[in-house]
């Protein structure tokens, strides 16, 4: 009888911050970015994180060698924050790499939500993302996961296209039904796409039940857990166990045995002789679809409605979505090395999660940590950014233009007073107008659920 399979896979995702920026630096500083925070919070995550749970693991990696198998995906503006930082993380993944049993799945580089707004600039994200993969790991990434689990029917369509056989998502009850997660699927537009969907209850008991004392489950130990996964598995095919990485140490502090239990949990599923570790890929390769899974829309792995209304369930993440990305085709013809990479920077989607409205949710924005007082401060400080931005964007294209037409012409060139006329009135409305913004993002709110 062909073995059971444990599909494991974590998030490495370490955003990058914006500084407090005010209505009145619009226009004088172009300096978006929190250096401090950045390089605090990067390194303070290594050290009580990334770098420990890597330790165990190569550990586990080399003792168990090929019978012990793990998936992880980092967007490239987190190993940009590596490479700065804190180099150590990626010499660290680099060792976990060489050992031959780590799938790297890849992602959109920004941690963006491109693939609703612009397909092209969703491509190009992957192409990046993958090529870095290749650089620092060598490997070349045959596994899709978008950010926060994302996926629909014409997403998986994109990145089958792309050449892409496999796909992480959620195993969200509005698309499954009665179906179990505990099955690869397929793409329901193209059926050569396999689907790896998360097992929510598993992966909630650690993510976030480990820690709870009040759980009639606590204290919960490897044998334990690998007892459940035993018989969740038993009469289906495969076990995904996806979580974010910040679970080790972060989410859990290493006191609540978190790390003793992640050291001891590769023997403890071993001892079950009828299942076996694999990568994503390895999983649906040994295991066949046994159906098309119709996904219509967006689902994700955040909140009690598994969609993506934590970062478009309001006007102020619509209008923040729009805004930054109406410019995209003229920020690739101006082709400038600072305008590309603040493009790059601005579309990460905590900049929208931290502008959410929702009341009551598992890994709402009250849950998550933010820089911020309030989702209208987030939007505030998001917006005179962009507003900036634009700004800088409009400059940038007068200079180019001005280059190309003849000396008469060039003194059309002073226009910078109109310019920025043209983007002030925007954050004026978005300072002034905060109690407006509450009462309309509430409201949106409300019909949203």
């Amino acid at each position: 009888m062909a073995k059971k399979t444990i599909c494991l896979y974590f998030e490495v995702h370490q955003p990058v911050r914006l500084r407090k920026y005010q209505f009145f630096d619009i226009g004088k500083k172009h300096d978006y970015y929190d250096d401090f925070e950045n390089r605090v919070s990067t390194q303070n995550m290594a050290n009580s994180c990334y770098l420990p749970a890597n330790r165990i693991l190569l550990k586990l990696l080399k003792e168990y060698s090929t019978r012990f198998k793990v998936a992880f995906s980092i967007p490239g503006i987190s190993l940009e924050l590596f490479q700065k930082y804190a180099p150590e993380v990626i010499k660290s993944f680099q060792e976990l790499a060489k050992t031959g049993c780590v799938e790297f799945v890849v992602q959109s580089y920004s941690h963006s939500l491109s693939e609703f707004i612009d397909e092209v600039e969703f491509k190009q994200q992957l192409v990046r993302n993958a090529t870095l993969i290749k650089e620092l790991f060598g490997q070349t990434p045959k596994t899709f996961r978008s950010t926060a689990m994302i996926y629909s029917d014409h997403i998986g369509e994109l990145v089958a296209k792309m050449g892409y056989t496999t796909v992480l998502t959620e195993g969200a009850k509005q698309i499954l039904g009665w179906k179990s997660p505990n099955f690869v699927y397929a793409n329901a537009i193209n059926p050569k796409l396999k689907l790896l969907l998360r097992n929510v209850d598993l992966c909630d008991d650690i993510t976030l039940r480990f820690g709870n004392r009040a759980w009639d489950q606590w204290p919960l130990t490897s044998d334990k857990y690998a007892q459940w996964l035993a018989t969740s598995v038993k009469d289906s095919d495969v076990v995904n166990l996806f979580f974010n990485y910040k679970v080790f140490g972060a989410y859990h502090k290493a006191d609540t045995g978190i790390f003793a239990f992640w050291e001891h949990f590769p023997k403890a599923i071993l001892s079950h002789p009828d299942i076996e570790f694999l990568t994503p890929t390895e999983a649906t390769k040994k295991h066949l679809s046994v159906a098309p899974l119709n996904v219509p829309f967006p689902i994700s792995w955040a909140d009690e409605e598994r969609d993506v209304t934590a970062w478009l369930g309001n006007e102020m993440q619509e209008e923040a979505f729009e805004d930054l990305y109406k410019v995209r085709d003229l920020v690739t013809q101006i082709d400038d090395p600072d305008l590309n990479q603040d493009f790059t920077y601005l579309q990460e989607s905590d900049n929208l999660y931290y502008m959410c409205t929702k009341l009551f949710s598992t890994y709402g924005a009250s849950k998550h940590h933010t820089p911020y007082s309030s989702p209208y401060e987030a939007f505030i400080n998001y917006m005179n950014i962009v507003s900036d931005f634009l700004d800088r964007v409009d400059r940038k294209k007068e200079e180019v233009s001005s280059k190309k037409v003849a000396p008469k012409t060039v003194k059309a060139k002073a226009t910078p007073k109109a310019v920025k006329a043209k983007t002030e009135p925007k954050a004026v409305k978005a300072k002034a107008d905060t109690k407006a913004v509450k009462a309309k993002a509430a409201s949106k709110v409300v019909k949203g659920r």
